[in-house]
């Protein structure tokens, strides 16, 4: 009993890895250029608070590694206007639709729940309006802008994920199905749409 609690310890402890991202100099979310789109991830939650997750664009499902967000912390992520797929990655991946307009900013929130070893995540978009589970006119929405601190990718951060990219790959190509597999109105649930841009 000794060993096997052992070992479920080590590898609860595997995710609670210090952050290697490093605390922008500038903290104020700007405007993404006219021609561009922004789209601002935020992570707030007691739950899961010390396991890390992982972003990715995954667009045409090329994997695009964005950054890893740890709790109280955001990370912005300026691309091109239309179609793009998210995906945040743990003890297992989840994802995000989004249609994206130009010179706005669109925000999400990464949400924990419980998995196997260690906390999962998802992603929700922030629309605006009120009929949706995370909504811009929550009290909480702009208390996730002002005190969650913006973060940057550094060396160790991007040699992170070259030393994890097949992991990674490996989580979409067995959690993506499953993501596709969902009915419209699930993923219409968990979609920004290009109004919901400020």
């Amino acid at each position: 009993m000794i060993r096997i609690f052992a070992i479920c310890s080590l590898l609860l402890f595997a995710g609670c890895a210090s952050n290697p991202m490093i605390v922008a100099p500038q903290q104020t979310v700007q405007q993404p250029d006219n021609d561009k789109s922004q789209v601002v991830f935020m992570r707030s939650s007691f739950v899961g608070s010390a396991i890390n997750a992982s972003l990715y664009d995954v667009t045409n499902g090329e994997i695009k590694y964005l950054g890893i967000i740890a709790n109280n912390t955001k990370i912005a992520y300026e691309t091109t206007p239309g179609k793009h797929t998210f995906m945040v990655v743990s003890e297992a991946a989840d994802f995000m639709e989004a249609e994206l307009g130009t010179g706005k900013n669109y925000f999400s929130i990464a949400t924990p729940r419980m998995g196997a070893w260690k906390a999962r995540f998802s992603l929700w978009p922030i629309k605006k309006g009120s009929n949706s589970e995370y909504h811009t006119d929550m009290p909480e929405c702009q208390t996730w802008v002002s005190n969650t601190k913006l973060m940057e990718n550094t060396a160790q951060s991007k040699a992170w994920y070259e030393k994890n990219k097949n992991s990674v790959k490996q989580k979409y190509d067995k959690y993506y199905p499953a993501w596709k597999n969902k009915s419209e109105a699930e993923i219409e649930k968990r979609t920004l749409n290009i109004d919901d841009g400020l």
